[in-house]
Formats: C-alpha cells, structure tokens, sequence
C-alpha cells in the first residue's frame, strides 16, 4: 500500500509526496484519514529546526498527531472493526521516512489499541480532540487547582478556560497581547497583562510557550500559587530564586494526554458541556500543505488549520 503524506524534508521545506506504508498485522487497522490538524505548538518547532532533542527526531519526516478518519481494514487481533471512525493520534509506517508523528498522510497503518473511536458527528472538529485532551490533561492531575489565570487566547487556551467551566470551575481570567486574538471568549474574559492589577493568583495555567514569561508569572502568584507549563517550549526555562521563594511557589509541567483524557472530553462533547466551535478557522487541501503550514505559523488569526484529505 500507499498513501499521500505531508514530508517535513527539511526545516522549512514541506513536500507532499507518495509514501510506501507498512503492511498491517493482525494487530493493526488501516485507516483513511479524512481530515488533519496542524499544531503551532510542536509541529511549529519540528518546521523551525528548533524543536529539542525528541525520540525519533530526524528529518525528512512525516508530521501530525491531530488526524481522524475511517477504519478500513482490521486485523482480527485489533480490537477495531472495519467502519469505525477514530482519532489517530499519529503512525510510523513509513519506512525510511520518520513518522514524527505521522498523522499527515491520506492513509496510515497502526496498532488498533492506539485509535480512540470517536463521535462522527464531530466532523472536522474531532481533530481538535487532541488539544482539548492536552487541555483535560493539565487541568486533571492529582491535586490539581483550576486556573484563575490562562496565558494564550489560542485554540488551546480556549479550550483550557471551556474544560474549566465545563469541570465547575469559575470563569478564568486569560491573558493575551495579540489584538487579533482577543475576541472570542465564552463565559470569560480576555485582557491584555498591562490591564490586570492582580497579584493574588492561585493557578496560573501558561500555554504560549513563552519560555521568558517566568519571572513575571511568579509575579502574579499568590504565596504558595503554583504555574503549570502546559505549553511546549524550545527555550531553556528559568528563574529568579529570591521572588519564588518568597512567594513559595510552584512548578507543574503538563505532558502528553492519554487515552482517558480523550475519552473525557469526548463525553463532555457528548452531553453538551463543551462546544469546540469558532476553534477551527482555516482549512486547506493537501496540495496545499505548504501554504497551509506557513499560514498556520505565521498568521496569528490562524487558530487551527485542517487540512482535508477527501479533497484529495
């Protein structure tokens, strides 16, 4: 088999070309994709040439973690069926070419127990199921506060203040700069720092990936507040000792979701308590991939570029 797939070739040089794809065992399926999402977040460092060291980095490589599409084989050993239409959090089946994380592609093959079914009625925006997931992530962990104060009116940002609420928490503040990014909000608000007196946060949730935001983040703390990084940064992350410990504050690094995280924010979707509306803003076909990724990472109105694999 093959399939069309988005090649990272090179920093900054994005190529779609035609891949060889493994064969399935009986433990996989093959799936069509349908549609693909572009991350700013990681893919944005995996196109810069500044991502850090990571397993299986290398280059050229196939990008992609936010794919959904249809089972269209099922070995008798996956736990899938043929028809079922899953989120496929990326693949490596393409041989000699990286698959870092290998969602972009027409086609994939992969172990059935790492696709998730997913509502079909989502459409396009189930590719949006790997941020909110991200989102679930930090906001779940043992012990965890709800935010008070988000940094990033993003798609992920939006998506950490819609979970909040959705969990019962109170509205959180969230900050952001960039004037096209400012609107948006639902059942929040969205200011600029230079308009934000306060002084007194307890959980400050940071998504910009602003590695030089620290300082000022421990700033806003409350004694004993405590600053997740749910963000991804390429940038060594510091401090100054003295405020934080005057403040004894608190570090929290956010990882990758899992399955029950996935599972989560599919049955809020499910009931009505979350709406992933308004997130996805621009849509490409995959001819277009290089302008779909130079969109993405460069035109701050661009909260989630998809491209549409049955345009094909």
């Amino acid at each position: 088999m093959d399939a069309l797939a988005v090649v990272l070739e090179q920093p900054k040089r994005i190529a779609l070309n035609r891949l060889a794809i493994s064969a399935p065992t009986s433990e996989d399926v093959v799936v069509e994709i349908a549609f693909s999402g572009v991350s700013t977040g990681t893919e944005r460092l995996l196109w810069s040439g500044a991502m850090p060291p990571f397993p299986g980095m290398g280059y050229p490589l196939v990008p992609g973690y936010e794919s959904i599409g249809r089972v269209v084989e099922a070995g008798a050993l996956s736990g899938r069926q043929e028809g079922d239409w899953v989120f496929v959090p990326g693949a490596n089946c393409f041989g000699e070419v990286r698959g870092l994380f290998g969602g972009a592609a027409s086609r994939v093959t992969l172990p059935g127990a790492r696709v998730t079914p997913i509502d079909e009625t989502l459409g396009e925006q189930g590719v949006l199921m790997a941020l909110a997931a991200t989102a679930h992530h930090a906001l779940a962990a043992p012990g965890a506060k709800p935010p008070d104060l988000i940094i990033g009116h993003g798609a992920l940002g939006r998506l950490l203040a819609r979970i909040a609420i959705a969990r019962g928490a109170p509205p959180p503040t969230v900050w952001e700069i960039n004037a096209d990014r400012m609107g948006g909000a639902d059942g929040y608000q969205v200011i600029r720092p230079a308009d934000d007196p306060r002084r007194d946060y307890q959980a400050i949730y940071d998504v910009s990936g602003d590695a030089g935001l620290t300082d000022t983040l421990v700033g806003r703390l409350a004694r004993g507040g405590e600053i997740v990084l749910a963000g991804f940064y390429s940038d060594r992350i510091g401090f100054d000792f003295a405020p934080a410990f005057i403040k004894e504050a608190r570090f929290r690094i956010a990882a990758e979701f899992s399955p029950d995280d996935l599972n989560t924010v599919g049955a809020l979707f499910n009931t009505g308590a979350l709406s992933l509306d308004g997130l996805i803003t621009h849509r490409c076909a995959p001819e277009q991939a290089g302008e779909a990724y130079d969109t993405a990472f460069s035109d701050s109105a661009c909260l989630k570029m998809v491209l549409d694999w049955r345009r094909q």
